[in-house]
């Protein structure tokens, strides 16, 4: 059937989306220099589990009333959660952790931005998300960027840089995290969270114990818990939500503003290692960060028939079941779409995730 225009604020998909990720964004780069302060000294392992038990107790204090409207995690999940919570859980942030105690903060920060490279380029690969050449400048000058702040540090301590290529290799591991997360947006947000953390604290509490490597004192573990909370738990349900409206490739990209918002919060912590290098770098990735930001897209598209489980409304322009008795506002349930094409700004949600020519 040919479908009608889609009106409203579905004119500007990604501006709520983008909303939601800079929000993210914000709430993981205040984390990154404090989780160089309070986990200096501490082992990479017990670090990561009290940051992903902050995210699970997140979970728990923003769990509320909308949290029955949305997919529920089923058995088949599970195996992709364990996956998700082992890279983004415990690899991740022991790589980070580990690598933060190695570089400055403000570098440590700006490094960050190569999630984003790498979520790009793994939302290509696994969901075929569409690299137009906007994009690929906007990664060129990212990756630009971050290979200047690698080979400043290598050149300033003069040896590998260890520190910062452990930053890096963070980095794509939570870009792994990101891709095979993305099936798992359209679920409850909050279900996602608490078990991610909670499978991810449980395995880097458990390797802790094995590998002898003890917990901090009492004020760190409470100031990385509240890290945890906020740069994981918090920050990971808004980065759902605005994978759910742009996908991987975009929330990845405009989640790029975080190290900035990090190198921000270090400089306001009296780190001053920041130099002309930095500042360039700085620039190379602001840059990258406004062509993903002010990207548009939409052309005459088709919709397969389909039939899945998520939050929806009926005014979207592409729900269009009936209830008996109708139901009013946001609501989630298994549901069927028939084939349909029409035209409208988009971006690579749920249901826009159709090949293109070029």
């Amino acid at each position: 059937m040919i479908g009608p225009m889609v009106t409203g604020s579905s004119r500007h998909p990604i501006l709520r989306g983008g909303i939601l990720a800079m929000l993210a964004a914000l709430a993981f780069g205040v984390t990154t220099p404090l989780i160089q302060r309070y986990g200096r000294g501490v082992g990479p392992l017990p670090s990561a589990s009290l940051l992903y038990a902050g995210a699970a107790l997140a979970s728990i204090s923003i769990a509320g009333k909308r949290e029955g409207r949305e997919a529920h995690i089923r058995s088949r999940h599970v195996g992709r959660l364990v996956l998700v919570a082992f890279m983004g859980g415990l690899v991740a942030p022991v790589l980070l952790t580990w690598g933060l105690q190695r570089t400055t903060a403000t570098n440590g920060s700006l490094l960050l931005n190569f999630e984003a490279i790498f979520t790009v380029v793994f939302a290509w690969l696994f969901f075929r998300e569409r690299i137009g050449p906007r994009v690929a400048m906007a990664m060129t000058l990212m990756v630009a960027g971050g290979v200047w702040l690698v080979m400043s540090g290598v050149a300033r301590v003069g040896g590998l840089g260890l520190g910062a290529i452990a930053v890096v290799l963070a980095t794509m591991a939570w870009a792994l995290d990101n891709t095979l997360t993305r099936p798992l947006a359209d679920l409850d947000p909050t279900e996602v969270v608490r078990w991610k953390g909670t499978l991810g604290a449980g395995a880097a509490a458990t390797l802790s114990v094995i590998l002898h490597q003890p917990f901090p004192r009492l004020d760190a573990t409470l100031a990385l818990l509240a890290c945890g909370a906020t740069g994981y738990g918090v920050s990971l349900r808004l980065y759902l939500l605005a994978q759910r409206r742009i996908g991987a490739a975009r929330t990845g990209s405009i989640f790029a503003l975080a190290p900035f918002v990090g190198a921000g919060a270090a400089w306001l912590l009296g780190d001053r290692s920041g130099d002309a290098t930095t500042l360039l770098a700085g620039a190379l990735f602001g840059l990258g960060v406004y062509l993903h930001l002010s990207e548009t897209h939409g052309h005459r598209h088709q919709h397969a028939p389909s039939e899945h489980e998520h939050l929806h409304r009926h005014d979207d322009g592409h729900h269009d079941h009936v209830h008996d008795p109708a139901v009013p506002g946001a609501h989630s349930h298994l549901h069927r779409h028939d084939a349909r094409t029409h035209e409208h700004p988009h971006a690579p949600d749920l249901h826009h995730q159709h090949e293109h020519e070029s």
